[in-house]
């Protein structure tokens, strides 16, 4: 029997995968044995971050704004090309915010970030289907990750409007397209994140010292670890996690589980 963990011989897509969680999930999926090709908007981070992870497993940076549908589209196509006709994960992570007091919340808070947060998981999954379907079997369905946050399961206080109600959304329309998509052999599911140290949460922490206020409202008092979101990902995508569909799993040191 193979490690359930072993990820040799698949084929991810991470969007957003070159800083922060994204890169966290990269390196944990490319440690695990997969190729992983992932994506962030600029080419030159998306080029550096590959030459970094190289010697974890083989990358393939691909630079995309998924700010419009047409750029969903437009990288659906070209992860065709570079990965061929079997897609056996798409972790879907790239994301938006937008912060502002009620008051002043202005509406072009909404599109974009709905666009980057939900739209375009949607478009891209739909246009990488034969893919994904290609590569699925009843053992070992092909798995869909939507990367959402307990910011769209439980009120954090952080004015980010659009941005939580966002990814409330990608946690139903994860439940939907688990249901739609289970005869196809194509698991989905959504990951939760709490408070990890990205660039997202960087105005709550100087250094390595963290906001006591946001500690407190973490049972476990501390930041995620970047192994600790990995080794969800890997779970979900490993032959152990198999036979889950559906899910929103919390990672956040019990914020949504505790409250």
């Amino acid at each position: 029997m193979t490690h359930p963990f072993n990820l040799t011989g698949k084929v991810a897509l991470v969007t957003g995968g070159a800083q922060g969680l994204g890169r966290m999930i990269v390196e944990g999926l490319l440690s695990a044995g997969a190729t992983v090709v992932f994506t962030s908007r600029k080419t030159d981070v998306c080029e550096a971050a590959a030459a970094e992870m190289a010697d974890l497993g083989h990358c393939i940076p691909l630079a995309a704004d998924l700010s419009s549908p047409e750029a969903a589209v437009d990288l659906a196509a070209r992860v065709r090309e570079v990965a061929g006709d079997k897609l056996h994960i798409l972790v879907n992570n790239a994301g938006k915010t937008w912060g502002a007091p009620v008051e002043g919340f202005p509406d072009k808070g909404w599109p974009g970030v709905m666009m980057v947060n939900v739209q375009a998981p949607f478009t891209l999954l739909r246009e990488l289907l034969p893919e994904l379907a290609a590569a699925g079997t009843p053992d070992d369905p092909s798995r869909v990750i939507n990367i959402g946050s307990v910011a769209g399961k439980s009120t954090q206080g952080l004015s980010a409007y659009s941005y939580s109600a966002s990814k409330a959304a990608i946690h139903m329309l994860s439940r939907d397209l688990a249901g739609d998509l289970a005869d196809r052999n194509i698991t989905v599911n959504a990951v939760l994140p709490g408070y990890f140290p990205t660039n997202m949460t960087a105005h709550m922490r100087d250094e390595e010292a963290v906001d006591p206020a946001l500690l407190a409202k973490i049972p476990l008092r501390r930041m995620g670890r970047a192994d600790e979101i990995a080794g969800i990902i890997v779970f979900l995508s490993s032959r152990a996690g198999g036979y889950i569909t559906g899910a929103e799993i919390p990672v956040d040191g019990g914020i949504v589980g505790c409250s």
